[in-house]
Protein backbone atom coordinates (compact mmCIF):
# COMPACT_ATOMS: atom_id res chain seq x y z
CA UNK A 1 0.00 0.00 0.00
CA UNK A 2 1.49 3.39 -0.86
CA UNK A 3 2.31 5.98 2.01
CA UNK A 4 -0.23 8.76 1.75
CA UNK A 5 0.40 12.55 2.99
CA UNK A 6 -2.27 14.73 4.11
CA UNK A 7 -2.14 18.93 3.77
CA UNK A 8 -3.90 21.98 3.16
CA UNK A 9 -3.69 24.31 0.61
CA UNK A 10 -4.32 27.93 2.53
CA UNK A 11 -5.83 30.72 0.46
CA UNK A 12 -6.76 34.47 0.60
CA UNK A 13 -8.67 36.67 -1.92
CA UNK A 14 -6.47 40.07 -1.91
CA UNK A 15 -7.95 43.28 -2.32
CA UNK A 16 -7.75 43.71 -6.06
CA UNK A 17 -9.18 40.38 -6.16
CA UNK A 18 -6.55 37.88 -6.84
CA UNK A 19 -5.95 34.84 -5.64
CA UNK A 20 -2.85 33.84 -3.31
CA UNK A 21 -2.18 30.60 -1.77
CA UNK A 22 0.80 29.77 0.67
CA UNK A 23 3.62 27.72 -0.12
CA UNK A 24 6.25 26.20 1.75
CA UNK A 25 9.85 25.56 0.94
CA UNK A 26 11.56 22.60 2.37
CA UNK A 27 14.50 22.76 4.56
CA UNK A 28 17.87 21.11 4.34
CA UNK A 29 20.63 20.83 1.99
CA UNK A 30 19.10 19.22 -1.26
CA UNK A 31 16.81 22.16 -1.29
CA UNK A 32 18.97 25.02 -0.10
CA UNK A 33 19.63 26.09 -3.88
CA UNK A 34 16.42 24.80 -5.38
CA UNK A 35 13.51 27.31 -5.95
CA UNK A 36 10.94 27.05 -8.98
CA UNK A 37 9.37 23.26 -8.71
CA UNK A 38 10.35 23.02 -4.95
CA UNK A 39 7.65 24.68 -3.34
CA UNK A 40 4.68 22.34 -2.24
CA UNK A 41 1.47 22.40 0.20
CA UNK A 42 2.38 21.97 4.30
CA UNK A 43 2.12 18.24 4.21
CA UNK A 44 3.11 15.09 5.96
CA UNK A 45 2.37 11.60 6.43
CA UNK A 46 -0.82 10.63 7.73
CA UNK A 47 -0.18 8.34 11.35
CA UNK A 48 -1.60 5.00 11.34
CA UNK A 49 -5.29 5.09 12.02
CA UNK A 50 -5.26 8.61 12.09
CA UNK A 51 -7.91 11.34 10.53
CA UNK A 52 -6.53 12.51 7.25
CA UNK A 53 -8.28 15.70 8.19
CA UNK A 54 -6.91 15.98 11.70
CA UNK A 55 -3.62 14.58 10.26
CA UNK A 56 -3.41 17.70 7.22
CA UNK A 57 -4.27 20.21 10.54
CA UNK A 58 -1.38 19.09 12.20
CA UNK A 59 1.19 18.74 9.53
CA UNK A 60 0.29 22.26 8.75
CA UNK A 61 0.70 23.69 12.70
CA UNK A 62 4.20 21.55 12.78
CA UNK A 63 5.31 22.97 9.47
CA UNK A 64 4.39 26.25 9.59
CA UNK A 65 3.62 27.02 13.79
CA UNK A 66 0.37 28.53 12.37
CA UNK A 67 -3.29 27.28 12.78
CA UNK A 68 -5.74 26.89 9.66
CA UNK A 69 -9.22 26.26 11.92
CA UNK A 70 -10.97 27.60 8.56
CA UNK A 71 -14.00 25.31 6.81
CA UNK A 72 -11.78 22.41 4.48
CA UNK A 73 -13.38 21.60 1.21
CA UNK A 74 -11.88 18.85 -0.02
CA UNK A 75 -9.69 18.51 -3.20
CA UNK A 76 -9.20 14.76 -4.64
CA UNK A 77 -5.81 12.95 -3.87
CA UNK A 78 -2.68 13.01 -6.05
CA UNK A 79 -0.11 10.22 -6.72
CA UNK A 80 3.31 11.92 -6.64
CA UNK A 81 5.33 10.95 -8.87
CA UNK A 82 7.32 8.46 -6.36
CA UNK A 83 4.17 6.56 -5.67
CA UNK A 84 2.63 8.75 -2.49
CA UNK A 85 -0.91 9.60 -2.00
CA UNK A 86 -1.37 13.01 -1.28
CA UNK A 87 -4.58 14.33 0.06
CA UNK A 88 -5.42 18.04 0.93
CA UNK A 89 -7.81 20.20 1.29
CA UNK A 90 -8.59 23.63 0.60
CA UNK A 91 -8.62 26.47 3.67
CA UNK A 92 -9.73 30.28 3.33
CA UNK A 93 -7.31 31.80 5.75
CA UNK A 94 -4.38 33.53 6.68
CA UNK A 95 -0.70 33.64 7.92
CA UNK A 96 2.17 35.69 8.33
CA UNK A 97 5.18 33.77 6.42
CA UNK A 98 8.07 35.90 8.96
CA UNK A 99 6.06 33.84 11.68
CA UNK A 100 7.20 30.77 10.86
CA UNK A 101 8.25 28.28 12.94
CA UNK A 102 8.87 24.83 11.76
CA UNK A 103 9.40 21.43 13.30
CA UNK A 104 13.13 20.22 12.44
CA UNK A 105 14.79 16.76 11.64
CA UNK A 106 17.73 15.01 12.14
CA UNK A 107 20.10 13.53 8.88
CA UNK A 108 23.77 12.68 8.11
CA UNK A 109 25.22 15.65 7.22
CA UNK A 110 27.82 15.70 4.89
CA UNK A 111 26.91 12.49 3.56
CA UNK A 112 28.98 9.77 4.96
CA UNK A 113 30.50 11.69 7.97
CA UNK A 114 28.58 10.36 10.28
CA UNK A 115 27.60 13.37 12.04
CA UNK A 116 23.97 14.04 12.57
CA UNK A 117 22.83 17.68 11.92
CA UNK A 118 19.89 19.23 12.47
CA UNK A 119 17.67 20.94 9.88
CA UNK A 120 13.95 22.55 9.82
CA UNK A 121 11.18 20.99 8.26
CA UNK A 122 10.45 23.89 6.38
CA UNK A 123 12.86 26.78 5.88
CA UNK A 124 10.33 29.26 3.64
CA UNK A 125 6.72 30.52 3.32
CA UNK A 126 5.34 32.66 1.22
CA UNK A 127 2.29 33.77 -0.61
CA UNK A 128 1.76 33.31 -4.60
CA UNK A 129 -1.32 34.53 -6.61
CA UNK A 130 -1.58 31.06 -9.14
CA UNK A 131 0.15 31.73 -11.63
CA UNK A 132 3.13 32.23 -9.49
CA UNK A 133 2.48 29.50 -7.56
CA UNK A 134 1.78 26.84 -10.61
CA UNK A 135 5.62 27.70 -11.40
CA UNK A 136 6.56 27.13 -7.87
CA UNK A 137 5.16 24.77 -7.01
CA UNK A 138 5.92 20.87 -7.29
CA UNK A 139 4.65 19.54 -10.12
CA UNK A 140 2.81 16.62 -8.79
CA UNK A 141 1.12 18.85 -6.56
CA UNK A 142 0.38 21.38 -9.12
CA UNK A 143 -3.06 19.84 -9.99
CA UNK A 144 -4.51 20.90 -6.29
CA UNK A 145 -4.35 24.63 -7.69
CA UNK A 146 -6.46 24.08 -10.50
CA UNK A 147 -8.62 22.02 -8.57
CA UNK A 148 -8.84 25.02 -5.92
CA UNK A 149 -9.53 27.75 -8.87
CA UNK A 150 -12.55 25.17 -10.00
CA UNK A 151 -13.90 25.34 -6.92
CA UNK A 152 -13.49 28.97 -6.42
CA UNK A 153 -15.18 29.59 -9.82
CA UNK A 154 -18.69 27.60 -8.39
CA UNK A 155 -18.49 28.81 -5.81
CA UNK A 156 -18.27 32.37 -7.09
CA UNK A 157 -15.69 33.31 -5.03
Amino acid sequence: MPKRSAGLLLYRTTPAGDIEVLLVHPGGPFWAKKDAGAWSIPKGLIEEGEDPLAAARREFEEETGGRAEGEASPLLPLRQPGGKIVHAWAVRGDFDPAALRSSSFAMEWPPKSGRQQEFPEVDRADWFTLPAAREKILAGQRDFLDQLERLLEVAGA
